[in-house]
Order: C-alpha cells, then sequence, then structure tokens
C-alpha cells in the first residue's frame, strides 16, 4: 500500500499541471474523463470490429459508414487524454485499465447480423452521449468551460453517430 501512495504522489510530483481549476476539479474531471476515454476506446473497437466483420448486400455502405465512424470516434481519444493532462490529471494507461474503467459492453460474438450490429452501435453511442452529458455537468460545476465547450461538439459528433445508426438500421414502413 505505502508502495502505491509513494507512486501516486510521484505522478502528482511529476504529472501535475497547475491549473485555476482546484484539486477537487482536477481529480473529479480528470476521473471523468478517463471513464469517457475508456468507453471511447471500447466503442472504437466495437466499430472497428462491426467494420471488419460486415457481411450482407448492403455490405459497401455499411462497411464505409463504420470505417468512418471509426476514424471520428478515434480522433476523439487524444484530445480526451490532452485535456486531463492539462488540467493536472493523468489518464488511461493500460488495456486493463480500459477495461476496468468501461461502460459500454464488448462484444465478441463470432457472428453478428449486420442491421444488429448498426442497433447496437445506436445504442452505444447514445449511451456514450448520456456519459459525455455526466461529465459535462461536472464541469458546468467546477466551471471547466473548456471541457465543457469540446464536450459540446463530442456530444454534437455522437449524436450525428447515433442518428446515422438509427436511419441505416430502421425497417422502412409498409402502408
Amino acid at each position: 500500500m505505502a508502495d502505491q501512495h509513494e507512486r501516486v504522489s510521484l505522478a502528482e510530483r511529476f504529472l501535475g499541471t497547475p491549473t485555476d481549476l482546484g484539486t477537487d476539479a482536477t481529480r473529479d474531471i480528470s476521473a471523468g474523463l478517463a471513464g469517457l476515454l475508456a468507453d471511447v476506446f471500447a466503442l472504437y473497437l466495437k466499430t472497428k470490429n462491426f467494420h471488419w466483420h460486415m457481411s450482407g448486400p448492403s455490405f459497401r455502405d455499411y462497411h464505409l459508414l463504420l470505417d468512418e465512424q471509426g476514424d471520428q470516434i478515434f480522433a476523439m481519444t487524444d484530445m480526451i487524454a490532452e485535456r486531463a493532462r492539462k488540467i493536472g490529471g493523468t489518464t488511461i494507461r493500460s488495456i486493463s485499465d480500459i477495461a476496468g474503467r468501461q461502460r459500454i459492453l464488448d462484444n465478441n460474438a463470432a457472428y453478428v447480423d449486420p442491421k444488429d450490429m448498426l442497433a447496437e452501435l445506436h445504442g452505444d453511442n447514445k449511451q456514450l452521449v448520456a456519459e459525455m452529458r455526466r461529465v459535462h455537468e461536472l464541469c458546468d460545476e467546477y466551471a471547466d468551460v473548456a471541457t465543457a465547450s469540446l464536450l459540446e461538439v463530442w456530444i454534437d459528433e455522437t449524436e450525428r453517430r447515433s442518428w446515422f445508426l438509427y436511419e441505416s438500421c430502421r425497417s422502412p414502413k409498409i402502408l
């Protein structure tokens, strides 16, 4: 236990970035961002998994859609991690760290129907928006307008992905 405490003290000493947000804000917002980053990595990998394992008559459209969405999701990762560092916090360190924090569930099935893939990703993107809103509320509580501003952009992008996934997996209505 003392060894763990010593490592935390070293991290605070060498990795702590001076900020006017305060210790509680740094701790809470960084933790929120670390959880968010774990979810983003989980969603990225699931999106790529479904992209790689897509099949069927709409293969090309769905394959390209998921490739585009995967790129957009991955683009958030560095900004999330760097934002945590800018405010004096730390971020995730490993795959096991991601696994311990992620709230978006993995899908290790050998086969998933294309429409089910899109529906699952739609739900996951909606869940990610909800998690982003929680971190945004935390930012509002601590007056961290810069992190809140980034989150607003990511929420909009995630809602767009969710919309596209929803529309892509809808069944046509029969009159």
